[in-house]
């Protein structure tokens, strides 16, 4: 008799805004996609506040479309957003929506914001998923709308912070880079997709280029790598309450596209 075939780990990118998955993570996801992942998509806010075109309701409509899009390109499923920009903050209500996600989806895998940004919206994504993802086996708490708990381990991963810096401004190094100069095309059509970004950035952050300054913080990351042209750095969360030993599956997927960094590692003491 056949051994019965292994489930595909399953992949959880949780993001603030339409734009920030394309932006800091989705080389990582397009990698982890054709190694055989199951991949998923969830902003938590709609980009209502991301333009100087658009009042509120048409900018959600506009910027729903423009991930859904995205997210095709990047082969991932779509989860749609919760909230209005500004307005996701770390509470009770919010947290069981988030968990209902984490367990309806199951992932193995969550790819998430920095603990540390140059904006709320982005730490309180953060927080949310990483609360959201340690009840993933706590049956006593309640999700909305229900979802049962369950109990295979979580690796939590987090990206690079906007600058590569803090909100205090110190510089912040990855634990590990992942080799994405194979997927940049896509990575760069699935940003593209935000049409409607470019003129809010130029105009709320100088942000020539948004493709641009994306294409210079993948090769700045490459450099830092000292191996990889172009790449996306990562934070691993500790484990405990997510899984029962240190795990790395990203390492175990990736291969040679995943490089741990050896002064990174030394520095925590180990």
């Amino acid at each position: 008799m056949a051994a019965k075939k292994s489930k595909s780990p399953v992949v959880l990118a949780i993001a603030a805004h339409p734009d920030d998955i394309e932006f800091q993570m989705a080389g990582t996801l397009l990698l982890l996609k054709q190694a055989g992942c199951e991949t998923h998509y969830f902003n938590l806010l709609n980009g209502s506040c991301g333009s100087v075109e658009y009042d509120a309701k048409t900018a959600r409509k506009v910027r729903a479309a423009e991930a859904r899009a995205a997210a095709k390109i990047l082969g991932a499923h779509f989860h749609p957003s919760l909230l209005d920009d500004l307005e996701l903050f770390y509470d009770l209500k919010t947290l069981r929506r988030v968990a209902a996600v984490v367990r309806e989806v199951k992932p193995s895998i969550i790819l998430t914001h920095p603990p540390q940004d140059y904006m709320e919206d982005h730490t309180n994504a953060c927080r949310l998923a990483v609360t959201a993802a340690f009840t993933h086996g706590i049956p006593n708490f309640k999700t909305v709308p229900p979802r049962a708990a369950y109990h295979h381990d979580v690796t939590i991963y987090h990206c690079m912070p906007h600058g590569l810096r803090d909100g205090l401004r110190k510089r912040v190094w990855p634990g590990a880079y992942v080799n994405t100069a194979g997927v940049m095309k896509h990575k760069m059509q699935a940003l593209a997709a935000h049409r409607s970004q470019q003129g809010w950035l130029d105009t709320s952050q100088g942000m020539n280029s948004f493709l641009r300054a994306m294409d210079d913080m993948s090769r700045e990351l490459g450099r830092m790598s000292g191996k990889f042209k172009y790449a996306e750095g990562w934070r691993r969360h500790l484990h405990l309450g997510f899984s029962a030993r240190e795990i790395d599956p990203m390492k175990d997927i990736l291969g040679k596209n995943y490089l741990v960094s050896r002064k990174f590692e030394r520095a925590l003491g180990k």
